[in-house]
């Protein structure tokens, strides 16, 4: 007969059981000489959140003792788990010795010991003759993946910390390293001062060496973290990382000092600064800045592939009907044959713009002020690298726009748009000979737009929607008084066919007659798969030539535009855009997709782009990117990546990653190659290797756990 006592006896206050009512659960209880309770079968205790669990208990009210029998299982309610084979404990559980033990924490990291000690409350846990692992240990085996074997340990719960004695680590039991005294954070402790994960990388350029970052916590919202990383080639760098969290937002500070003989001078490096804050008012401050001592070192030491690197300050506010923006931005180079004294270094911008209803022509109003201006820090007013532009060109430009659409619907169920736009752009022009001065500029472009939605579905609720769209507008020709600063790039693609303006800047606007005509079709099935698909091109009264070749949209009929997507719920990603010319000649094409299984992921495109010197691309693009992942087994993934030029014939960037990783263990190894080549940039080989021992400081399962073969 199961008992279940609340050790309240009038016999005895029995010490701390008494005082905070334990409740005690046991096959039979018997009290012996007025102050030994003993309780045996199937014998459980719950005290203030702990949880005993053995086979017999005995308790002595004179000395406050439990003495008891195994098999012992104890959760102390604070994520440690004890089990042994036999225990002599203080009532309240907190303090004493357990033999043949084993220590869960945090359902993670398992340490066996010949004896445990617990003692100060429960808060320091000692033992000796300790074996230390996360790894799942397969019935009949006694070698896990990898382990820490010590003389002896001590977990010290307030601080969350555990140090090892003369301790070695073994990976199947064979030892690999030895170190007197180890100090690492128990499973529980997210933050702490110390070693990370160390990574070994070997380059064609560096030779091999050694990363290993040491984490400094400097409070609950600030952290440095160093990183010196050691060469073969006597290279020395030292890597940091500097964070901060306010109230209101953060900031990071990135950076790296290096000595070696790749650049043109020492010390080689980079500092960048990056932060975000929300301020009063529904305002945000963003920041970016970075800087670079030379041309090549970001990609010397595989930091960043960017080319231009470009630091922004930003205050921005959105509301439903208002949008503000001033920018600060400035522009640094790292490409071979730009100088940075020709470049637009410093860029300033300033938006506002207002969504409103007019009362008297109802629909929907915009306006906009802009202000935008580009310094170069050369002075000199010829064109010396024949880009067409000054090469201390300086601009100004403000920009006052009015945009108004209104939408009705026929009977017939036709769509009608009345839309149009008014801007004047005032410029300020110096260094420029064929430029220079205060030209203005009022322009106004004015359309109507007719669409007709044709709509079916079926008893399975699959529907169809066919939308054929006639786009009319007019405009003002351009003329040749302003300088094109920020529309040299144009995009012609199914998301501005039918826009009063395919200019993405303020400085070149479409002008001309013309008519914008398109079908567009989509296909929903309730099932969890969609197609769209969209046709059309732009037909003018004259030619503006205002636009490239290889933009699409050059002469008196632009380029047939062809774009369609499908998605389906199983993971399948597909879009698909080409722009081609009456006689099929291929101008632009972009293939992406991707697609995601359980087993394996393939993601990557394929682009064409024409030759186009205006775009600054002497020659045609035609490349093919592949991003692959493989899950080999349950716990072995590969990943492939790879950037082939169809034209050359030769790869432009490869990658191959193997990963391994369950409960207790993360390895990574990577091997990469980019062919890049240039004066500043040669071809370099690059191979990285890392292991992980999980179970410590938070370092929670990130893999599928090991399967046990019965």
């Amino acid at each position: 007969m199961r008992y279940l006592l609340l050790l309240l006896l009038s016999l005895t206050p029995l010490g701390a059981f008494a005082q905070d009512r334990a409740t005690l659960i046991a096959d039979s209880v018997a009290v012996q000489s007025g102050s030994v309770l003993i309780a045996s079968g199937h014998v459980e205790v719950f005290f203030k959140g702990q949880h005993l669990i053995a086979t017999a208990i005995t308790y002595d009210r004179t000395s406050d003792l439990l003495t008891i029998a195994g098999p012992i299982r104890i959760d102390d309610g604070k994520g440690s788990l004890f089990l042994a084979d036999q225990a002599q404990m203080k009532a309240d559980l907190t303090e004493g010795i357990l033999i043949s033990a084993r220590v869960v924490l945090n359902q993670q990291l398992q340490l066996a010991a010949a004896t445990v000690v617990r003692s100060e409350g429960g808060n320091l846990t000692a033992m000796r003759q300790v074996a230390a692992s996360s790894c799942t240990i397969c019935k009949g085996s006694t070698t896990p993946l990898w382990e820490i074997r010590a003389r002896e340990v001590v977990h010290d719960a307030v601080k969350q910390q555990i140090y090892f004695s003369h301790a070695t680590l073994r990976f199947y039991g064979l030892p690999v390293l030895y170190l007197p005294v180890l100090r690492v954070p128990d499973p529980t402790l997210k933050r702490a001062t110390g070693f990370l994960i160390p990574r070994l990388r070997s380059t064609s350029g560096l030779g091999t060496g050694l990363k290993m970052p040491y984490f400094i916590a400097l409070g609950d919202s600030r952290d440095l973290l160093l990183t010196p990383y050691i060469t073969t080639r006597a290279d020395s760098t030292l890597e940091l990382r500097y964070r901060q969290a306010f109230a209101t937002g953060t900031i990071e500070l990135d950076g790296s000092v290096t000595h070696d003989d790749l650049g043109p001078a020492n010390p080689r490096g980079f500092l960048a600064v990056t932060g975000a804050f929300n301020l009063p008012r529904d305002y945000k401050l963003r920041f970016h800045g970075i800087t670079v001592t030379d041309r090549a070192y970001l990609l010397d030491y595989g930091l960043s592939d960017d080319d231009r690197l470009e630091s922004r300050v930003e205050l921005s506010r959105v509301r439903r009907d208002l949008y503000f923006s001033a920018q600060l931005v400035g522009l640094q180079s790292l490409r071979e044959g730009e100088s940075n004294l020709t470049l637009p270094s410093v860029i300033s911008d300033l938006t506002i713009h207002r969504r409103f209803e007019p009362a008297i022509l109802g629909g929907e109003g915009e306006f906009q002020v802009q202000t935008y201006s580009a310094y170069r820090a050369s002075t000199a007013t010829t064109d010396s690298n024949g880009d067409g532009i000054a090469d201390g060109r300086d601009l100004g430009r403000i920009t006052l726009r009015g945009s108004w659409q209104r939408n009705w619907t026929l009977s017939s169920g036709i769509a009608v748009s009345a839309l149009g736009d008014v801007t004047v752009d005032y410029y300020s022009i110096a260094q420029d000979p064929a430029y220079s001065g205060r030209p203005s500029r009022a322009t106004g472009t004015a359309g109507v737009e007719l669409r007709w939605p044709w709509v079916k579905a079926n008893a399975a609720g699959v529907s169809h929607m066919i939308t054929p769209i006639l786009q009319l507008v007019a405009a003002p020709q351009p003329n040749g008084r302003i300088p094109n600063e920020d529309s040299t790039l144009v995009e012609f693609d199914e998301s501005n066919l039918f826009s009063l303006d395919r200019f993405p800047g303020s400085d070149a606007f479409e002008g001309g007659t013309r008519a914008n005509l398109g079908l567009s079709y989509m296909r929903y099935d309730p099932k969890g798969w969609t197609l769209g698909v969209t046709a059309g091109r732009v037909v003018r009264l004259t030619d503006p030539a205002q636009f490239s070749l290889a933009s699409g949209l050059a002469g008196q009929k632009s380029d047939w535009l062809l774009a369609w997507g499908v998605q389906d719920a199983a993971g399948l990603s597909l879009t698909n855009r080409v722009l081609v010319d009456d006689d099929l000649s291929l101008t632009k094409a972009e293939l992406r997709f991707d697609l995601s299984r359980p087993t394996f992921g393939l993601a990557g495109g394929y682009q064409y782009l024409l030759a186009d010197p205006t775009e600054d691309r002497p020659n045609p693009i035609s490349e093919l990117v592949l991003d692959a992942r493989y899950d080999l087994s349950r716990n072995w993934t590969a990943r492939l990546t790879n950037r082939y030029d169809l034209l050359d014939h030769h790869a432009a960037q490869a990658g191959l990653q193997l990963e391994f990783s369950n409960e207790c263990v993360n390895f990574n190894l990577s091997l990469s190659r980019r062919y890049t080549t240039s004066t500043n940039v040669k071809p370099s080989t690059d191979f990285g290797l890392s292991v992980a021992l999980l179970g410590f400081g938070g370092g929670a399962a990130a893999g599928t756990a090991k399967v046990c073969r019965r």
